[in-house]
């Protein structure tokens, strides 16, 4: 592959760190109830909208948690369609290196408040200087995740970020990292956690009706690296295709309209963990939590032509089971259970589940143990997941996926895929996240970044 040339752009001028306060400390919905509370007892002639005070049903402006969106495709517009129907939500801007996505992203927003206030940006960092904006959705490729996380934490956002959060090892450290230090919010796009049918599974392995937990199966891609580029295309104006941002800290390449259109997938410089994070981190996730392990991460990791063997310091395995093809047979599983499924092993039964809804269990005396039907939800709704991201907003309580869940099972993933890659055992060490006499495996933890791009 041709060497990386490395851009030295001039960055354009950097946010201004805000804090969302009045000059008095107070913050935002704060200083606008008390604002709103002032208007309402001053006496005649002022008439105070009931919609501004938070009557018949409406939400006062107060009680909204003002969103931006950074990077508006598919998934995110995915997103974004269950966060307009929150009525304490109120999108006010986009950004996006692509002009057609932010045409398209606005015409969504608009159409949902019939109105034309929804603001649009090229370049993320000028909607992060704005103000009056809370909290940000985050919905880029791979590559931007977690840099735009740590700019939009530094600037004072609560974050919601799509999932994978961070292209490394040291992009995860990093954004944890960064949301410790600053206070912020966050919840990465893992939203399994709030899917009901997977609730119940990981409740049903923490109740220890399943005897002693053996042995977690999670499903991932079969694993690959494309290094190769694709052919170079004249690159089109940056109004159109900011083709520099949108590469960011990723290595120079030609412009081709295929990357920008989505292709940019399985490609080493644009993707996480040789494919492996694309449902591994939804699934290691799971099998985290069904485990109890939130705090910590698999200490081994052993490759083989089926998949990754990890052991727990508990004794505890977890399995990463190579698929042929995304929706294809996946020998071994339950095939009615759709995408991302999970199975936890006891030594006195089983409960599997995946996006379909369904709920697999063994023994069928532990059916009695679900107490209700599930199936009707899927794995792939946001809804739930959003409502507790923006009520911690609101609380700054703590998010189902908050940055800490997110840093251990995202390392788990990318140890797993480390280990695939170099073909040999790993063994890391939990407290430090540095792999145990293996020089090139730590050298892996992390990637040159692209200036000025790098955090």
């Amino acid at each position: 592959m041709p060497r990386p040339i490395r851009h030295q752009a001039s960055p354009p001028p950097q946010p201004r760190r805000v804090a969302h306060s009045s000059p008095s400390g107070t913050n935002r919905r704060e200083f606008l109830r008390r604002s709103l509370a002032t208007t309402a007892a001053a006496s005649v002639p002022w008439i105070v909208p009931a919609s501004a005070l938070g009557q018949n049903g409406e939400v006062a402006p107060s009680e909204k948690v003002t969103l931006g969106v950074i990077g508006i495709g598919p998934r995110c517009t995915y997103d974004l369609k269950a966060m307009l129907q929150l009525p304490d939500v109120q999108c006010v801007a986009i950004a996006d290196v692509q002009a057609s996505r932010r045409d398209a992203g606005k015409a969504l927003v608009d159409g949902h408040y019939q109105n034309q206030d929804c603001k649009l940006y090229r370049d993320f960092r000028e909607l992060l200087a704005r103000k009056d904006i809370d909290a940000v959705l985050i919905a880029t490729g791979d590559r931007w995740h977690a840099p735009a996380s740590i700019l939009a934490a530094e600037a004072g956002k609560d974050v919601y970020s799509e999932k994978p959060c961070g292209l490394t090892i040291a992009n995860c450290q990093q954004l944890a990292d960064t949301i410790a230090r600053t206070g912020r919010v966050f919840q990465a796009g893992t939203q399994r956690r709030s899917v009901p049918n997977f609730q119940q599974a990981v409740a049903l392995a923490h109740s220890g009706r399943l005897g002693q937990l053996r042995t977690l199966h999670a499903s991932v891609y079969t694993p690959s690296i494309e290094t190769t580029w694709l052919p170079g295309e004249p690159t089109p104006p940056r109004e159109v295709v900011d083709w520099n941002l949108w590469l960011g800290p990723a290595p120079w390449r030609p412009y081709n309209s295929q990357y920008v259109a989505g292709r940019w997938r399985g490609y080493w410089d644009f993707d996480s963990g040789a494919k492996l994070l694309d449902w591994g981190a939804h699934t290691v996730d799971l099998c985290q939590w069904a485990n109890q392990s939130d705090e910590t991460l698999p200490i081994e990791y052993e490759p083989s032509d089926t998949g990754i063997t990890a052991r727990y310091a508990n004794g505890v395995q977890l399995v990463l089971d190579f698929l042929k093809t995304p929706f294809g047979q996946r020998p071994g599983w339950v095939q009615s259970l759709g995408t991302c499924p999970v199975r936890f092993v006891g030594d006195e039964g089983s409960v599997e589940t995946g996006d379909s809804g369904e709920i697999v269990v063994k023994p069928e005396s532990l059916k009695s143990q679900l107490g209700r039907d599930y199936q009707k939800t899927v794995g792939l709704d946001v809804s739930a997941h959003a409502r507790d991201f923006f009520d911690c907003v609101k609380s700054r309580g703590t998010t189902a996926a908050n940055a800490r869940v997110m840093r251990n099972s995202h390392i788990a993933c990318h140890a797993a895929a480390l280990a695939w890659i170099l073909q040999r055992k790993l063994t890391i060490d939990p407290a430090t996240e540095t792999f145990i006499n293996d020089d090139e495996a730590n050298r892996l933890r992390s990637r040159p970044e692209r200036d000025p791009w790098n955090v």
